[in-house]
């Protein structure tokens, strides 16, 4: 009789651990989820000032068409990016497209001086600015979801019930290097 209450207690506590354990998991997973989502909103917004900083910058710049051409073909591959090894990818591309629709802006002073122009680039800036912070925070919830289902004993009910870790949103080694400055 003894035996049989101890065995049951032993199988509750399993039971119970094997609950907690899962129910962390899940936790971790659906944070992660929702971190996605506050970069899939950012990107969105990203995407949506684009097309009407490229327009004012058409206004002054028509003849550019190879980079405005470039812009929007980066913004489409962004947009239909399906993993977050391909988001990375593309939004990294079309960071560095960006950067060259700048340039070209910076050669029209008249252009520089628009309002419009100056709003849309404030909001752009501003749109990157939390691009960063959601990457930051998606970054920090997969790395506490990859831990979780990598260390001992986790790492077997996470296995067990099909978890898979998660990919982190990495920039290129190009944004990574020190701008050189030079005077």
């Amino acid at each position: 009789m003894q035996i049989g209450w101890i065995i049951l207690i032993a199988v509750a506590v399993v039971a119970l651990w094997a609950v907690v354990v899962y129910n962390g998991l899940i936790t971790l997973k659906n944070r992660t989820d929702e971190a996605w989502s506050d970069i899939d909103v950012q990107l969105k917004r990203r995407y949506d000032l684009i097309p009407n900083i490229m327009e004012t910058v058409k206004g002054y710049a028509s003849h550019e068409a190879g980079t405005f051409q470039k812009v929007t073909e980066a913004r489409t591959a962004a947009m239909s990016a399906k993993t977050v090894a391909e988001h990375a990818q593309a939004e990294n591309m079309l960071s560095q497209t960006l950067k060259s629709l700048f340039a070209v802006a910076e050669a029209y002073p008249e252009l520089k001086a628009n309002q419009n122009f100056l709003h849309l680039q404030q909001e752009l800036s501003d749109t990157e600015d939390k691009i960063q912070a959601a990457r930051r925070f998606y970054n920090g919830n997969v790395r506490d979801f990859n831990t979780k289902l990598q260390v001992f004993p986790t790492n077997m009910i996470g296995n067990a019930l099909g978890f898979k870790a998660r990919d982190f949103f990495e920039i290129a080694e190009a944004e990574k290097a020190v701008p050189e400055v030079k005077f």
